[in-house]
């Protein structure tokens, strides 16, 4: 068995960080069943642009692969008796929603405790649930200015500068991940389960790490560094060489001594101005000129070669396709290939979370409301008379007239052993 797969996680989520999240949970085999409203079409990244057609994206297949989809209308009392029936069954509701909605639409703990006692209730905002934002709405961008991350990226000429990706989101993820994890250990070992008040702006503060932390006792102003620079270890940074750039990192004092004799410098080496972190880093303006004009003479790919052998942390600067195309990215298999209905064969980056050596069947992300028989009929046991009965009450969507038929969903109605776990109805 892959190590989640006894865990059933509801997910009412949208967009990036809440479905990274789950991403990983259910890679690790927990079964996520996705929530889309169908008032609103479903998950918004079904739409990002600009590779998507229709409901599909290519955006919305990176980040739901393994996932199932349950078109549900929780505003409908009829949709929200659905929704209770699968807490009954369940082991964590997950979402990612802004901070005051939770309460707002009964999906805390004290909302679910009276269906299953040990449920989960992990909540992903942009500003967590108390607090003077609790209401507003996060986004990376935001966050990324608001927590201080703009401030330390980019040259410090330019403007204040975001990450290339949206590392508060993705980070929120991991974080909401984790912590709806330890709760789900909490309720299995006590039978009481709880909520998780997890926001991504906790999360971007947290990452400040050492420099707020430098900054707390001892008044340390960080400031963006030129080339990319680490604030305190000198050589640590990229290099312009004659055709490019590279990383190098001496963040030892061994790496410093084979640097120095990589590059053929024993002034360098001997010179007690550099002799240690704190030497160098206080003559770090000399010190890096003298660098630059040295790994301006050579290639990149020459340096790499010659560091390399040295035993010096270094590498290059890739682009997104140079990345994919690094043989230790295939090595490790991290490219996964699943098959879609309209796009063919997708390939995208599989998880990172690693358990064992089994190999994973990855399954492509479903389509809006595919795995309506799984869920209803397989995991639920819903009868005919009962899906049309929760249908015409609009459980399913306004546009829901009749229940769909299980051969429209192309999955397999046996939704899998399931284990109990203390304080659930399973």
């Amino acid at each position: 068995m892959r190590p989640l797969e006894d865990i059933r996680i509801i997910a009412i989520e949208q967009y990036g960080a809440g479905p990274f999240g789950s991403l990983h949970l259910a890679e690790l085999g927990a079964e996520v069943i996705k929530i889309e409203d169908p008032r609103h079409g479903g998950d918004v990244g079904r739409y990002v642009p600009p590779f998507a057609r229709g409901e599909d994206s290519l955006f919305f297949e990176t980040f739901n692969r393994n996932k199932r989809s349950l078109s549900l209308d929780l505003s409908t009392a009829a949709g929200r008796e659905v929704f209770e029936d699968l807490v009954g069954t369940s082991d964590a509701v997950y979402s990612n929603l802004r901070g005051d909605v939770p309460d707002k639409i009964g999906i805390r703990y004290v909302d679910l405790a009276p269906l299953n006692p040990a449920i989960v209730c992990c909540s992903l905002t942009g500003f967590g649930m108390t607090g003077p934002r609790s209401e507003e709405p996060g986004y990376d961008y935001i966050l990324q200015g608001l927590a201080g991350w703009m401030s330390l990226t980019g040259d410090p000429d330019g403007p204040p500068t975001k990450t290339g990706l949206s590392l508060v989101d993705y980070s929120g993820g991991f974080v909401a991940a984790l912590s709806l994890m330890a709760g789900v250990h909490a309720a299995r070992r006590d039978g009481i389960g709880g909520d998780c008040d997890v926001s991504l702006y906790d999360t971007a503060l947290s990452l400040l790490t050492y420099p707020a932390t430098w900054y707390l006792n001892e008044g340390y102003q960080p400031r963006r560094m030129p080339d990319s620079a680490h604030p305190s270890l000198v050589p640590f940074q990229v290099f312009r060489a004659r055709n490019g750039w590279l990383v190098v990192g001496c963040a030892k004092e061994k790496f410093w001594q084979r640097l120095v004799r990589a590059l053929d410098r024993p002034d360098l080496a001997n010179n007690p101005r550099y002799a240690t972190f704190v030497d160098r880093a206080e003559n770090r303006e000399e010190l890096l000129a003298a660098l630059r004009e040295i790994f301006a003479e050579r290639d990149v790919q020459e340096w790499l070669s010659t560091l390399a052998a040295a035993g010096v942390p270094s590498g290059p600067i890739n682009d997104v396709a140079d990345a994919i195309a690094e043989p230790h990215t295939h090595a490790r298999g991290l490219i996964v290939e699943t098959e879609h209905p309209v796009f063919g064969t997708v390939r995208s980056v599989r998880s990172p979370v690693q358990f064992g050596d089994s190999v994973v069947e990855h399954r492509r992300a479903p389509r809006r409301n595919e795995d309506f028989d799984v869920v209803l009929r397989g995991l639920l046991g819903y009868d005919e008379d009962r899906i049309l009965r929760y249908a015409a009450a609009g459980a399913f969507g306004p546009d829901r007239s009749a229940a769909q038929p299980a051969s429209e969903t192309g999955r397999d109605a046996d939704p899998g052993n399931r284990t109990s776990t203390p304080g659930s109805t399973r």
